[in-house]
Order: structure tokens, then sequence, then C-alpha cells
């Protein structure tokens, strides 16, 4: 067991057999020993890639994202959700995306100045459940002409289609902490070893 399953068997608190709660320590309140350990796992995974970027989408993607982005010594970059003044200038790029959690359509955008065809891009997020924000990252780094490298998940519900999806979508994806289901307000983990 992981440093990240026992912190989530410790601490997380089962809201329904889909909503698990965390956020004492990865996606509100955000323990830094954690997001050390995270970084250093996807590191580990992600390190003989020639990574130039590594994305995210606001806000609980950005903590691991630019622990990451300091380990591989690159920029982080992060989609934001609401347009500032500021972009019109450069031009963006630009997706909808629908969040799981809040069960809400967003517009995301990126600077057109941040990203181009040259990056090759990590995107990293804390949460995977549909596969929704990870898909929009892919779209905006598509839609730049570069190249993504890979995907990393602190947190995958391993029960809903997001894995699929991505997998599908030829994606590299490594997901520190996965989980099988949430039934009977239990966490219980995929068993990797017998995949």
């Amino acid at each position: 067991m992981n440093y990240l399953q026992e912190r989530i068997l410790k601490d997380g608190t089962v809201i329904d057999e889909k909503i698990l709660k965390i956020d004492s320590f990865l996606n509100h309140q955000i323990d830094p020993k954690v997001m050390h350990e995270i970084q250093s796992n996807f590191f580990d995974y992600f390190k003989s890639r020639e990574i130039t970027k590594v994305l995210t989408i606001e806000a609980s993607g950005i903590a691991p994202a630019i622990m990451v982005a300091s380990h591989f010594q690159v920029p982080m970059l992060f989609a934001k959700k609401s347009e500032p003044s500021t972009l019109a200038a450069t031009g963006k790029y630009s997706t909808r995306v629908h969040s799981f959690t809040k069960d809400k359509d967003s517009d995301v955008i990126i600077s057109k100045e941040y990203l181009n065809a040259d990056d090759k891009v990590l995107i990293i997020d804390d949460f995977l459940a549909n596969g929704e924000a990870s898909l929009g990252l892919i779209d905006l780094v598509n839609q730049a002409g570069a190249e993504v490298v890979g995907v990393g998940i602190c947190v995958e519900k391993s029960f809903q289609p997001g894995r699929q999806r991505l997998l599908e979508a030829g994606v590299d994806l490594y997901s520190i902490c996965r989980i099988a289901s949430l039934a009977d307000n239990k966490v219980t983990f995929v068993d990797e070893d017998a995949e």
C-alpha cells in the first residue's frame, strides 16, 4: 500500500458511492508532505520523457502540478475557467469541459503565448472520474500542435469511465492511487497485481 492509499484510509471520507472527500490534505487544505510524495512518484514514472511543460486545470490540479513542474524544472501552465482581459491581445485556445464534482460546464482557456507546437506536455490532475478535464486539456494541447507525453492522476476512480476513455485516446495514463469501489462507505483499491 502506498502513502496516498494510507492517507486516504486515514483521513478520507466516503460521501456516497461516487464521491470521496480528501480535501483535508489534497485539494483544499494541502499537505506538503503528500505533495512531495506525489511529485516524486510522477517524476519516477515520467522521467524518461522530454517534458517541456506541465499542464493542469484550475484549481485543485495546481498544487500537484507545480510540484511536478518544479522537479522537472519546467514551467507549469494551468487552463483558466474565466478569461482575463489581458488575454485578448495574445489569442487563446479554448475547449468546453464538464466538471463531475460541480456538475457544470466551463469553457477553459490557455493563452496561445504559453503553448506551442514545440511543447511536450505532461498533464497532471488530482482526480480522474469521467475523464472530461483530461480530455479537455488534451484538446487544448492538440489545438496548439503540441504533444501530450502522458497524463498523471493522483486519485483515479477506476469504476468510472475516465480511465477507459483516456486509454482509448492513446494516452499514457499513470495513476498513483486507483479506487475500485466506494460502495458501503468503504474505499476499496484496485489490486494492480491481479490485473
